[in-house]
């Protein structure tokens, strides 16, 4: 089965999650995670999420979780607050998903949540792609979407490979338990 029929399987189920990490079109991406050191996969996931807060922001203006979430997890990175107060604003951006109804708009920000999350562990990164390229199937319809989500992907590995090489250019500061 092609990730096409996976993905129309999912849709068939009315599953509102249209990959997952099991996914066979994700594997690749899987494998190139699991070789990445923990700041690179946090510069990839900000890189990311920065964008899905963007998108947001053009239909949803006054709404702050998002945004707030990404600038939490940045400063959870660099040690200048800890876990437990980034955690929040990460919920506090997948409960603004429940409030809305948009079926692309809640799959950004569940995107936002899991790259945001990659501070914790470098293992939510798989949740930016499941939720992301969810996202891209319910903006371009099934019929549509085909080219846009192979693009994507292979804007995930060139994003990743970018931090792979420019990692010693980042200027910012990293808590003890990111360099590690």
């Amino acid at each position: 089965m092609d990730w096409m029929d996976e993905m129309r399987l999912n849709l068939e189920k009315k599953r509102q999650v249209l990959f997952s990490k099991d996914s066979e079109y994700l594997q690749d991406l899987m494998f190139l995670f699991q070789n990445q050191n923990h700041r690179i996969m946090s510069l990839w996931a900000f890189d990311l999420a920065e964008e899905s807060v963007k998108k947001l922001e053009e239909k949803h203006p006054y709404e702050k979780r998002p945004r707030e979430a990404l600038e939490a997890a940045r400063n959870w990175a660099s040690g200048k607050i800890k876990m437990q107060s980034a955690q929040r604003k990460i919920l506090d951006c997948h409960a603004f998903a429940k409030e809305i109804s948009n079926r692309e708009d809640i799959a950004i920000c569940h995107a936002i949540g899991q790259a945001c999350a990659v501070v914790h562990t470098a293992k939510h990164a798989i949740g930016y792609p499941i939720y992301d390229l969810t996202s891209i199937v319910y903006k371009l319809g099934v019929k549509n979407c085909k080219e846009a989500i192979e693009t994507r992907k292979l804007e995930y590995a060139d994003k990743l490979l970018y931090w792979n090489n420019h990692l010693s250019e980042y200027r910012g500061k990293w808590a003890a338990f990111m360099l590690k």
